[in-house]
């Protein structure tokens, strides 16, 4: 047995809340109050460090997060022009290039570059560039195959979206090789750690990464890195091994960015497309009722409020089926969850779904201002993401990035869920806090997680400051000096 004891710093608990220690023995929480004399195989002495649950990060992709942090990142990439140049400077002959968070709204040129122009910055290379929301991507000619020109979303000169953007992103990730694949996932959850967190959920698919890159994904839990909790995005019954459901991106729609998104009256800015719709009401219904009586989680991606209402009518279906405690018992899931209505919010409560959200989106196109506006226009762009809407209605909140879209940044999305962009959205600090801890433990079906208390995982993080800190804007956010996942150390702050 072994024991380490944590000691004149601040422990954030509900039991304690002014507790100063925290005994840990075999990666369990022992013992929560303040500085003891108490023996143990190792004392660390916080400083007046602040500990705190590990955060959990309930909707990522991590191999596409880990190519971006040795890829083309055009997250801060102010034109047209600019993209091509990074182009250029990286593209060889032969080369593989991927890069990813184009956003063309705010560009000077007011739109991307056609595939003629990438192909002369890129010199032939094979080139994948994925817009900010990954719903649709620039593509060079050397990446395109003949399944994809004849596939939904194929376009000669715009990007690409829907299934033909399925299809090449496939082509590339095919052109990595094994060892590439499990270097950019080590690489990803290593900075996940650093960032505090100890657990991710993997929001994988056939058209997404495919079976292999999935099942090296999960063995990496193996490792002294954070947890992955996996979920397949397909309609069946047949869990793949170590998937924890069948959720996570099952498109019922796109993204907003992209115009994929599901509406029921048209773009603001294209008022000749209203978006995409995958599944229909009847195909989620039965989705979700093979899944309840299989005993397995079911989920979706929606985004859009023609899909939001396509869902809530398929569990409305599947209630009259299996009943609502099935469904409140199987903590079925929403990905993103945008356009909902408080109407819609409190049938969602009703039946237990869990709304796994992306505050940072809100803090990234939110407003009167923002993408959602320019594409939806100011009243309809300013009302997503109602997050204190659904906390009302009962609906648990599980914080996540969806990174690449936006980055692993826990402190940061907490921030964003309190100081909401629209009034009256927003959740209270230790709401938020819980979203990103103990709502991601709830979400994958894991309870007595995501809290410091007697009995329960030693899994924390320490941060450089002396209490819970200021979520003020422009207030300086937390460093984490040490990530620890059931007891055994995943990040220290300087460390190799």
């Amino acid at each position: 047995m072994t024991s380490t004891l944590l000691r004149g710093g601040r422990i954030h608990g509900p039991s304690r809340p002014h507790a100063t220690a925290l005994l840990v023995r075999d990666g369990v929480v022992e013992w929560v109050g303040h500085d003891p004399d108490r023996p143990a195989d190792e004392i660390v002495d916080l400083d007046g460090a602040l500990v705190t649950p590990a955060f959990v990060d309930a909707h990522v992709h991590s191999t596409s997060a880990g190519l971006l942090r040795t890829g083309l990142d055009l997250t801060g990439c102010r034109s047209m022009a600019e993209l091509l140049a990074r182009v250029r400077d990286r593209s060889a002959p032969g080369a593989l290039v991927w890069g990813h968070g184009w956003d063309e709204t705010a560009w000077p040129e007011g739109r991307p570059p056609t595939r003629a122009e990438l192909d002369e910055a890129s010199g032939g290379a094979a080139v994948y560039l994925s817009r900010i929301d990954v719903h649709s991507a620039l593509v060079s000619t050397a990446l395109v195959t003949p399944r994809a020109r004849t596939a939904a979303g194929w376009s000669d000169g715009d990007p690409v979206s829907r299934a033909a953007h399925h299809v090449v992103r496939k082509a590339f990730l095919d052109s990595i090789t094994p060892a590439q694949r499990r270097a950019a996932q080590r690489e990803f959850l290593r900075h996940a750690a650093s960032m505090g967190v100890t657990a991710v959920h993997e929001c994988a698919g056939p058209d997404i990464s495919g079976a292999d890159d999935f099942a090296d994904l999960l063995a990496l839990s193996a490792e002294p890195l954070p947890e992955v909790i996996g979920y397949w995005g397909e309609r069946n019954t047949v869990l793949p091994d170590g998937a924890r459901g069948l959720a996570g991106d099952l498109f019922v729609d796109g993204a907003l960015g992209s115009r994929t998104a599901a509406l029921g009256t048209a773009y603001a800015d294209r008022p000749d497309t209203a978006g995409a719709l995958y599944l229909d009401a009847e195909q989620i219904a039965e989705h979700v009722v093979a899944c309840t009586l299989a005993g397995i989680q079911a989920g979706f991606h929606v985004i859009g409020d023609a899909a939001v209402a396509a869902v809530v009518a398929g569990f409305a279906r599947a209630e009259r089926i299996v009943g609502v405690p099935a469904l409140r018992g199987s903590r079925h899931r929403l990905e993103h969850l945008e356009m909902v209505t408080a109407e819609q919010a409190a049938l969602l409560g009703r039946w237990g779904v869990i709304g796994s959200v992306q505050p940072l989106f809100d803090a990234a196109w939110g407003g009167r201002d923002g993408m959602y506006a320019r594409r939806l226009g100011p009243d309809r762009g300013s009302a997503l993401n109602p997050f204190a809407h659904l906390e009302k209605a009962g609906v648990v909140l599980a914080f996540g990035s969806d990174c690449p879209v936006t980055p692993v940044d826990p402190w940061a999305a907490v921030r964003a869920a309190v100081h909401h962009r629209t009034d009256g959205f927003g959740l209270a600090p230790w709401s938020a806090f819980a979203a990103h801890t103990r709502g991601g433990w709830y979400a994958a079906g894991v309870d007595g997680a995501g809290e410091l208390v007697p009995g329960a995982p030693a899994t924390y993080a320490v941060w450089d400051c002396a209490g819970f800190p200021s979520l003020e804007p422009g207030a300086p956010l937390p460093v984490c000096l040490r990530t620890v996942r059931d007891g055994r150390i995943i990040y220290e702050r300087g460390s190799a």
